[in-house]
């Protein structure tokens, strides 16, 4: 990827709006937006000062044409997103005025940017570091206030302070190892062993500590994925409807009326939370509804939290009992719906029920629902709720500190058994190279083409 020309790009949405944005950066960002601008008053910008804005038209330099009416921002380096000069032209919201002004702006050598090559920029010219080029996607794609304030301290570098901590910790016990290496005819002060492992115990602890923030954190960040399953007709689509508070789903009351996965989106106390209305699980020869079945069992295996509704007006039925044993402990919650019917099924008596929490509501008159948003929190966090500096919400970084912690496993392992000091660096230098990749000093091309190519084209 070239990054010594200059790239430009509409940053914001196709549609109608007040305004919309189209961004330059680079070291002729300046030259290249004075081609085709004109201030009314003959202001200059290749004069005007850093962090200024300026009111102007865009012109066709070959027709002279007014495309549009415009503000024109100007942010000269090193002290704006990219480190590079970056100039933002303010046009009206509309396709046309911002299409014709990216095309005069390629016509007059800009190049048009790949996706998320700003915020590369940014990382490649030291402004931010990966893990908080990835927390710019995170702020922009965040689905709560929760997990928007967890992005943003991720984007001002609380998370890599963290890890710049860790590394900085496997930096001095490399050092101290490969001391020996390097010097072994020298009189250098030893660590003891007892003091190696204590070092690496401490890294240890680091490491483990943020892991155990993951589940949480990728649920805050990508939502918690919750399937309602069930037979036909025990309210699953109206459970639905009454978590949303609107009619997303049809209701009936002809069995197999939900024939497709049906999703939406759910705020509980910052929580984001998918919710997907599944299709009845039945013996079926219907070839649609038999697809649904399948989806739902898939859902059913697949999802982070499950609602196993029951219909609590009727005794239950060997599709509930077989459903209960399917379902797995810590990632299921029976729910007993049609609480405003005469009950029949009595959970303190039903054995089966006893590895999983179990709620009794009423879709169809809101009883209970609070309570079990209050239960799916719970079960989602842990207990845990908020957001957090150091919480990790991203499965790459996860791997990474899986594969360091493996790696201080092994060194803690290998000192113990005295093992040569070039064999233990060796363990060292692979946690390093770990951590090093969530920051972005050790990471793969392919993996830095992955990530950037995750983002909006103008971003």
């Amino acid at each position: 990827m070239h990054t010594d020309d200059t790239i430009t790009a509409i940053s914001t949405p196709v549609g109608h709006s007040g305004i919309g944005i189209v961004r330059l950066s680079g070291k002729d960002a300046i030259k290249i937006a004075d081609r085709i601008f004109r201030s009314p008053k003959k202001k200059n910008i290749k004069k005007t000062p850093s962090h200024r804005m300026l009111y102007g038209h865009i012109i066709d330099p070959e027709t002279k044409d007014i495309i549009d009416e415009v503000l024109l921002s100007i942010m000269k380096a090193p002290n704006t997103y990219t480190k590079e000069d970056i100039v933002e032209i303010n046009c009206h919201g509309g396709a046309v005025p911002l299409r014709r002004t990216l095309e005069l702006l390629l016509k007059c050598g800009a190049r048009h940017a790949e996706p998320g090559e700003f915020t590369r920029r940014a990382f490649l010219n030291g402004r931010i570091d990966l893990a908080q080029a990835e927390a710019v996607l995170d702020v922009i794609n965040a689905l709560t206030v929760e997990s928007q304030k967890t992005a943003v301290q991720q984007l001002r570098g609380t998370f890599s302070k963290k890890m710049e901590s860790i590394r900085e910790m496997l930096l001095e016990l490399t050092a101290l190892v490969e001391a020996h290496i390097d010097f072994p005819e020298e009189d250098i002060e030893s660590i003891p062993l007892a003091g190696m492992k204590n070092r690496a115990a401490e890294i240890r602890k680091s490491l483990e500590k943020l892991i155990d923030t993951s589940r949480y954190g990728m649920i805050l960040r990508d939502g918690l994925k919750t399937a309602i399953i069930g037979r036909p007709n025990v309210g699953k689509s109206s459970l639905l409807n009454a978590l949303l508070a609107h009619d997303r789903a049809i209701v009936t009351n002809i069995p197999g009326t939900t024939r497709d996965v049906i999703e939406d989106h759910l705020n509980i106390q910052g929580l984001p939370v998918k919710i997907m209305d599944t299709a009845g699980i039945r013996e079926v020869k219907d070839i649609a509804e038999k697809e649904g079945v399948k989806r739902s069992l898939r859902l059913m295996e697949e999802a982070d939290l499950v609602l196993l509704l029951l219909d609590g007006s009727e005794d239950l039925h060997d599709t509930d009992r077989e459903l209960i044993e399917k379902s797995e402990t810590g990632s299921t919650m029976i729910v007993i719906n049609k609480s405003d019917l005469p009950q029949k099924i009595d959970p303190a008596v039903e054995a089966d029920f006893k590895p999983f929490p179990t709620l009794t509501i009423s879709a169809k008159t809101d009883t209970g629902l609070d309570t079990l948003k209050s239960r799916i929190v719970e079960l989602a966090t842990g207990g845990r709720s908020g957001s957090g500096a150091d919480m990790v919400t991203n499965i790459r970084h996860v791997h990474a500190l899986e594969r360091a912690l493996s790696s201080m496993d092994s060194f803690s392992s290998e000192a113990g058994r005295k093992t040569p000091p070039e064999f233990l660096a060796v363990e060292l230098r692979d946690a390093l190279d770990a951590i090093g990749e969530i920051l972005g000093i050790t990471t793969p091309d392919d993996i830095l083409n992955r990530i950037f190519d995750n983002f909006c084209i103008g971003k």
